[in-house]
């Protein structure tokens, strides 16, 4: 046999020093990759005598049916609930996911993003760690690959973005703390780089304002969006002082931390302390005392992000409309009964 027909694209792409990818872009016409590139690649498959099979090319496309997903942080259970989500739709459209934990890992995600391009991916659900920038998915974009981001907004980045309405839901937390007599108010939790923290503060600081809550009687602690950052959050807020009485909490995992972390000190939330979570996982309903909580229908979040990636495979796009979901409070134990001046009534 000929050498040349054993000619790969990996041979092309050694050849003209770029990636697999950039040559299989080149070889289907498309004009996202720069001409001096173009050149590059057209003259190594001329050197080297490669033939596009286009035929088996797009064979190979129409049965790729694999979409990848992405996700932060597993052991979040609100995370594992919204995979189930996705998971759901995809299988209904006969779908095989494959799903990867990045552990806020910005090396792993690259790593994930990088193999996911190789094999081949069809679509990508991505829950991007904290700091990823649009640079780090454009290779996925170049290759004409439907993303869909979800939870996360990417500054300045024209991805479809599924999320609840957090600025919503911060308003519903701050309305309930007031009307149960709170005058002194956290958010505790979440980092100010995440566009979810900051969607939810806006909403939570905007309507206890309007309300009439002074901005000194206002106070938002950063932590880990975890029981433990809720613990350390907890325990400073406490130390300060003149100390809330109700916070409202990034997450439901933070939310447990603050309820763990006034149990240390001999005090409990509703009784002592009001607590509000945000995301309304499984938990949260059966925890004592039940959290009252922003419910945001997690698994409603991942089917929409499923029908949006699979919708925009169907029609070939790599564009799509963002997704905001309805929230809802539901209200259960945590907050406890309506305060006076002279306590509880």
């Amino acid at each position: 046999m000929n050498t040349r027909d054993k000619t790969t694209i990996l041979d092309i792409a050694r050849e003209a020093g770029v990636s697999k990818s950039t040559v299989s872009l080149v070889l289907q016409g498309s004009d996202l990759i720069r001409p001096d590139t173009a050149a590059k690649v057209r003259k190594a498959i001329a050197d080297t005598g490669y033939v596009y099979n286009r035929g088996a090319a797009n064979l190979r496309k129409a049965q790729s049916n694999v979409i990848g997903m992405v996700i932060h942080d597993l052991t979040n259970p609100f995370y594992a609930e919204l995979a189930v989500g996705m998971e759901r739709a995809f299988q209904a459209a006969g779908i095989v996911p494959f799903i990867a934990n990045t552990a806020e890992n910005p090396i792993r995600q690259d790593q994930v993003l990088k193999s996911m391009l190789e094999q081949g991916a069809a679509g990508l659900i991505i829950a991007p760690t904290r700091n990823t920038q649009p640079e780090a998915l454009r290779r996925i974009e170049q290759a004409g690959i439907p993303i869909v981001t979800i939870m996360r907004r990417l500054p300045e980045s024209r991805l479809p973005v599924v999320a609840p309405d957090n600025v919503r839901g911060g308003a519903l937390a701050a309305e309930h703390l007031i009307k149960k007599g709170h005058r002194r108010l956290a958010f505790l939790g979440g980092h100010a780089d995440l566009s979810v923290r900051r969607e939810r503060l806006q909403g939570f600081r905007d309507t206890c304002l309007k309300l009439g809550i002074s901005e000194q009687d206002i106070l938002a602690i950063e932590g880990e969006t975890n029981r433990i950052g809720g613990m350390s959050c907890l325990n400073e807020a406490l130390d300060r002082d003149e100390p809330p009485t109700a916070a409202l909490c990034f997450n439901d995992a933070v939310a447990f931390g603050v309820m763990i972390a006034l149990r240390k000190r001999g005090l409990e939330a509703a009784r002592d302390f009001a607590v509000v979570g945000f995301d309304d996982v499984v938990e949260a309903e059966h925890y004592v005392p039940a959290l009252t909580t922003v419910s945001v229908d997690t698994a409603n979040l991942g089917e929409r992000a499923a029908h949006t990636v699979l919708r925009m495979m169907q029609t070939r796009t790599t564009r799509a409309e963002d997704q905001i979901g309805s929230v809802t409070l539901m209200v259960r134990d945590s907050c406890g009964p309506i305060r006076t001046m002279g306590g509880v009534q």
